[in-house]
């Protein structure tokens, strides 16, 4: 009876258990549908603003707008966008594995901004200094979140306090995977050749190429912000599924242990009162041989 009352405790709380993984699978499904969404919509508007950005640098003899200027000193600023939480497999450590990988290949000095609450001592082990952490974004960033990161990045880079600026994120490939990617972001643009372009410019070319650079740095944070969030709500969405389905699995092989004890215990009673029925037989037969 101890047994089956241990194994009967272990259902329940795996029960509860499948309750909590199925809701948090639940919660992350809708979560990425919203932001999927909304990733698709930017997704386009960034590339574009990208491209439209390349043809005006083409058609200009010398852009003097600073987020274009190549340097050649200061360190190199990692920003590493990690979760708000676990749960999700692998992919905040793939991301720190990933960081660790950029750092010693960088021959220069690196500094790192990190961008969510997850694993403070596992980036800290990374080694580098760590200049800022954006972790009030949520699991539905907000483009006022994405512009307050994107004008800090570029207060940095125009104040001398970066060579370059990198994103490391995970990058979405499917519901089943996502692979990190190593994004340069400032300077925004480099090595491009001059053309020869019959473009009017209105007012002029370098307002319209400063207000075009803001407007792809802050797209293009944005864009990463919410491919991030895509990714890691599939991969706690399918974190969560694997582990509803372990649940699943266990609580099958606890019931069949069940139905075995109590099978045990049914035949360990038979079997006591066939053998108690016996002795009384034998005793009520000897007693009567006596009398006779």
């Amino acid at each position: 009876m101890a047994n089956m009352r241990a194994i009967r405790n272990r259902i329940k709380s795996i029960e509860s258990t499948r309750q909590i993984t199925r809701s948090m699978r639940m919660v992350a499904a809708s979560k990425l549908r919203k932001t999927q969404e909304q990733w698709l919509k930017v997704r386009d508007f960034a590339a574009l603003s990208r491209e439209v950005l390349q043809r005006l640098c083409e058609s200009m003899d010398a852009p003097r707008e600073p987020l274009l200027q190549v340097r050649g000193e200061g360190p190199l600023v990692l920003v590493l966008f990690v979760g708000n939480r676990g749960l999700c497999g692998t992919y905040n450590s793939a991301l720190v594995k990933a960081a660790e990988e950029r750092i010693a290949a960088e021959e220069g000095e690196v500094k790192l901004v990190v961008c969510g609450r997850w694993g403070r001592e596992q980036i800290a082990s990374l080694g580098v200094e760590l200049l800022h952490c954006f972790d009030e974004i949520g699991d539905m960033p907000t483009t006022e979140q994405a512009t307050a990161l994107a004008d800090w990045l570029r207060e940095l880079f125009l104040g001398g306090g970066a060579r370059s600026v990198e994103l490391l994120y995970e990058q979405y490939c499917s519901a089943l995977a996502q692979k990190p990617c190593c994004l340069p972001l400032l300077p925004l643009q480099s090595g491009f050749e001059r053309r020869e372009s019959e473009l009017i410019f209105e007012p002029d070319a370098d307002t319209l190429l400063a207000e075009l650079s803001s407007l792809v740095l802050q797209s293009s944070v944005y864009t990463t912000l919410l491919e991030a969030k895509t990714g890691e709500h599939t991969a706690r969405m399918t974190a969560m599924s694997a582990a509803s389905d372990n649940t699943d699995e266990l609580i099958a092989k606890l019931t069949l242990q069940l139905n075995h004890a109590r099978q045990a215990a049914i035949t360990t009673e038979i079997a006591e009162i066939v053998g108690g029925s016996n002795a009384l037989n034998q005793n009520e037969g000897g007693a009567s041989w006596k009398k006779a």
